[in-house]
């Protein structure tokens, strides 16, 4: 279902873009889209993960830097039997964490300096299980594409809104103006459509491997608490790649919410909405 996921979104970047070039350059314009987007679609497979960590200035770690990660991934990916990932630093106090790549022996997983601070050890057990289901159900590839691709989008509206601004005939300034609009909105809805399941299932799976569903829950309501008080300011393009939703400021900023309620997702995990009681 990823991998079918996956081409869909590079599909339908290549028509859009096809779309695109056609309306403003004709069958010319086609073709160059066409040449541009499989360039861009090669690049979106081999460096999405790339581009995820360096907007973030996500910094590897080795195991002596960090053996109290390294301890935990080990211990998980002997029982998942995958690979272990490449650790990352994001230098924030804001408490969050992504897993991305292309599969399992192409991947890497993300922690904040403040979610180190903030868990205790079963916690960050919880919380790293979580991302290595995502890297185990394979859901890595497909979000990092879709984080590049909605990039894409809103980039390509904007070039389009002042390539069709100075055009003077047929409407054009309308055209880019539409396209401003529509593709922002496209760009939502692609990241939508893989995140909100996603995160349930990443949710289940790690609190069956670890056989503690009360640990993730406690973290994921530490974790939704601290970020509202000292927020991570994200990029709407890669937002669906965190555990919790980053802040993504206000007005539309509120459209582009990919995870389902923290209090919805720990309810699944213990039956009830919040564990101490915070989470209304």
């Amino acid at each position: 279902m990823n991998t079918f996921k996956s081409t869909f979104l590079l599909t339908a970047l290549t028509l859009l873009l096809m779309f695109i070039g056609l309306h403003f350059g004709g069958e010319n314009g086609m073709v160059i889209a066409f040449v541009f987007s499989a360039a861009f679609n090669f690049f979106s497979y081999f460096y999405s993960d790339k581009i995820a960590l360096a907007t973030y200035n996500a910094q590897p770690i080795t195991r002596e830097e960090m053996p109290r990660i390294y301890e935990v991934v080990d211990r998980l990916c002997g029982r998942m039997n995958i690979p272990e990932p490449k650790i990352y630093l994001i230098p924030t106090d804001s408490p969050n964490a992504f897993a991305t790549g292309r599969n399992p022996k192409h991947a890497s997983v993300a922690v904040t300096a403040g979610i180190l601070r903030l868990l205790g050890d079963d916690e960050l057990e919880g919380v790293l299980a979580h991302e290595l289901s995502h890297v185990k159900n394979r859901d890595i590839l497909t979000s990092s594409i879709a984080a590049t691709l909605a990039g894409a989008i809103t980039m390509i509206s904007r070039i389009a809104f002042w390539f069709g601004g100075s055009r003077d005939r047929r409407g054009g300034g309308l055209d880019g103006l539409l396209l401003l609009i529509l593709a922002p909105i496209a760009a939502m809805l692609i990241q939508m459509a893989v995140s909100r399941s996603r995160e349930y299932e990443a949710d289940a799976t790690g609190a069956h491997l670890t056989g503690n569903p009360y640990a993730l829950a406690s973290a994921l309501e530490k974790i939704d608490g601290y970020s509202k008080r000292v927020p991570l300011i994200a990029n709407q393009a890669s937002a669906h790649l965190f555990i919790i939703q980053p802040f993504l400021g206000g007005g539309f900023g509120s459209l582009f919410s990919t995870h389902p309620p923290t209090a919805k997702r720990i309810e699944r995990l213990i039956g009830r909405s919040s564990v101490s009681g915070q989470i209304q």
